[in-house]
């Protein structure tokens, strides 16, 4: 799982047929503090996130294909939760 915050959407033309009506994502990666990490990821949409949310991604393909609710499909990374809030305790 993958922590991050939604920068954009992407709108394509053509894509696999599973994936026709899924809204997909464009997630930059986060550290706890909240500082960017790596590059931006794409990723299905599962929970209606919008842009500028912080949102958990699941990484592993079994996970992402199945929280958007498809059978096999080639899917490796979804957003599965919005987050509210992230608390650090020392």
């Amino acid at each position: 799982m993958i922590i991050g915050r939604v920068i954009g959407e992407l709108v394509s033309t053509q894509k696999h047929s599973t994936h026709e009506n899924l809204k997909i994502l464009l997630v930059q990666p986060l550290n706890l503090d909240g500082s960017e990490r790596g590059d931006a990821l794409v990723a299905v949409d599962s929970v209606q996130a919008g842009v500028g949310q912080t949102v958990l991604l699941a990484t592993d393909g079994y996970a992402a294909f199945s929280s958007v609710g498809l059978p096999p499909s080639p899917i490796d990374m979804a957003v599965v939760g919005i987050i509210d809030r992230i608390d650090l305790s020392a």
